[in-house]
């Protein structure tokens, strides 16, 4: 079913963990000591070629590997390797079409697919049960698509918008598919995302969305991804962008003369400087270890609040070496094998660190600015 599909603050391939926690250094190479930009695109190359079978359970997120995979390529500027034309036409695929104007109004999401096996053809009459896109791919289809220099307004991003007020709870939430999912911040950031790059908002009522995320905001200044849960990177990052694409907070808040926010800044940026650890990574929670990915989600919210330049980045730097492999790739910890999803997010936070060489970053977005505004 779709209800397993993205979930960017657990997607792990092949992780173990020792009894206290930390990851398994049994066979650690010594680190390179600079950013090999050269063995990262060839690492994206085979991805987009041809991607390991160690991936065949993750099928039914396909596009969000895409994205990963093309997204990464463009921040090493290396898009030239991309056919764009046969990846728009691939990602154009997995759009889901309602019969008639009618089916916007039955309840299902009519965004995109994560992969073919949620498709479900049709029956003998010519009509499929399920219909429904994913609030997740459908971000990362979007995503995709800004990348490789598509013009979404060509798009039918009338069924998107119409349909995604379907997937919006009373308290303002967001589900991600139309039945048998969870709520939380995750699927209010797609929402978001989804309707910034359409350049439309009618998809969501915004006040509802950011009553929502402002019930997320724990006692220390960080967002739990549902109200009264513990404070968590990836929950702090899709409520502060979030809040950022919606218009309710200016970007660089710590420069502005402004006396108040809607967010308790000073407690937020507290709580996200606490995150940096002693080996210079960041951690996703208290007494977490670090992990590459947490380089972006919290990186990243420091750079919208203008609280970047706090951090020590030279240790950043390092420990983000340590988890670079000598097969191009970010592992999640040092000496663990690399992923698509930690390399994306190690390519990420190096941008945000302005490694020459790379494309700048849209925080926001988690894209490059290049693609966030439209330039090709």
């Amino acid at each position: 079913m779709a209800t397993r599909e993205w979930n960017p603050l657990d997607f792990d391939i092949g992780e173990e963990e020792d009894e206290e926690g930390t990851a398994s250094q049994s066979s650690i190479s010594p680190p390179l000591p600079y950013f090999d930009r050269d063995r990262h695109v060839a690492f994206l190359e085979m991805m987009y070629n041809l991607m390991p079978h160690h991936y065949q359970s993750q099928e039914i997120n396909r596009l969000t590997l895409a994205f990963f995979t093309i997204s990464g390529l463009h921040l090493l500027r290396a898009l030239d390797r991309v056919d764009k034309d046969r990846v728009a036409d691939w990602v154009l695929s997995f759009q889901a079409h309602p019969r008639s104007r009618a089916q916007l109004k039955n309840g299902q999401f009519y965004g995109f697919h994560g992969s073919r096996t949620s498709q479900f053809p049709p029956d003998g009459n010519g009509v499929s049960a399920r219909n429904a896109g994913h609030l997740a791919s459908t971000y990362c289809a979007l995503a995709i698509l800004k990348t490789v220099g598509f013009n979404l307004l060509t798009i039918d991003k009338e069924s998107i918008l119409i349909s995604l007020r379907n997937l919006q709870q009373p308290d303002g939430s967001f589900m991600p598919v139309d039945v048998g999912a969870e709520t939380d911040l995750r699927f209010v950031y797609c929402a978001a995302a989804i309707c910034f790059m359409l350049e439309d908002w009618s998809g969501m009522d915004r006040e509802k969305a950011k009553e929502y995320i402002l019930k997320c905001q724990s006692y220390d200044g960080g967002f739990g991804l549902m109200p009264g849960l513990e404070s968590h990177g990836g929950g702090t990052y899709c409520a502060v962008a979030s809040l950022r694409l919606m218009g309710y907070i200016e970007d660089d808040l710590l420069s502005k003369t402004v006396t108040s926010s809607v967010i308790n800044v000073p407690l937020l940026l507290d709580w996200c400087m606490q995150r940096q650890a002693i080996d210079g990574g960041f951690q996703g929670r208290a007494n977490k270890p670090s992990d590459t990915c947490y380089a972006f989600w919290i990186g990243a919210v420091l750079r919208i609040l203008g609280g970047y330049k706090f951090i020590d980045k030279i240790a950043l730097h390092r420990f983000l070496l340590t988890c670079q492999s000598e097969f191009g790739g970010f592992s999640k910890y040092p000496g663990d094998l690399p992923d698509i999803y930690h390399a994306y997010y190690g390519y990420t936070a190096f941008s945000l660190l302005e490694e020459p060489g790379l494309n700048p970053l849209c925080a926001e977005l988690g894209m490059t600015d290049l693609t966030a505004i439209g330039i090709i």
